[in-house]
Order: C-alpha cells, then structure tokens, then sequence
C-alpha cells in the first residue's frame, strides 16, 4: 500500500483546510488509517483516526471538535477536514494505514501504523 497525503497549505487562524489521504492498492478498505502531525522541533503526535470501514473515529483532545476525519473506500482516499485552526495546528501531517489487532486502544501509537505517506505541510498564521 502507497499512501499520499495532499491539501496542505498557508492559511490565517480561524480558517480551514481539508487533507486527503489517497492510496493504492486493493486492500486499503481492509485498513485503519492515522493522521498524525510533526510541529517545528516537536516529536511526531497523534491527530485522529478512523477504522477500515469508517465505523469508529478517534481524536486528540487538541483536535476534538474541530477537526473531522472521513473516509470514501470506493475511491480509497481518507479525509481529515480541519477547521478553527490555529498556529498550534502547524506542522507536517502524515497519513499512516495498517490493521493492526486492538486497534480501538492503539490508535494514537505511531508504532501501530506500517504504512506511511510522505506528509504535507500545514501552516497557519496568527
């Protein structure tokens, strides 16, 4: 499975973006999928998430309320539509695909995922 994540960009607090996370691959509607975020000079953190069939979403308590993840499996492409942002949001995403056992307390675990996308990088000015 390849995965590549679009849809970043520069926009001013309060505004909105939506990431999309494409893949290839026949088995990626079998996959639950990440997105998690690497702000300046931070560690890679956990956004939100979402199991193969769209049934259970999870978020960061950062994220709640603000940020949606979805997902279309026919076209085999993840969502994450992020809104009220703030400068605190910048950073490179990632979106990141397994299935892994458990999945509903390992979510938020980078370690969980085995593939990743290359990122796309998100910045929102104050």
């Amino acid at each position: 499975v390849q995965l590549q994540a679009s849809g970043g960009g520069l926009v001013q607090a309060g505004g909105s973006l939506r990431l999309s996370c494409a893949a290839s691959g026949r088995a990626f509607s079998s996959l639950a999928v990440g997105w998690f975020r690497q702000p300046p000079g931070k560690e890679r953190e956990f956004v939100a998430a979402i199991t193969y069939n769209g049934g259970s979403t999870y978020y960061a308590d950062s994220t709640k309320g603000r940020f949606t993840i979805s997902r279309e499996n026919a076209k085999n492409t993840v969502y994450l539509q992020m809104n009220s942002l703030k400068p605190e949001d910048t950073g490179v995403y990632y979106c990141a695909a397994d299935r892994p056992r458990d999945y509903s307390t390992r979510y938020a675990a980078p370690t969980v995922y085995a593939y990743w996308g290359q990122g796309t990088q998100v910045t929102v000015s104050s």
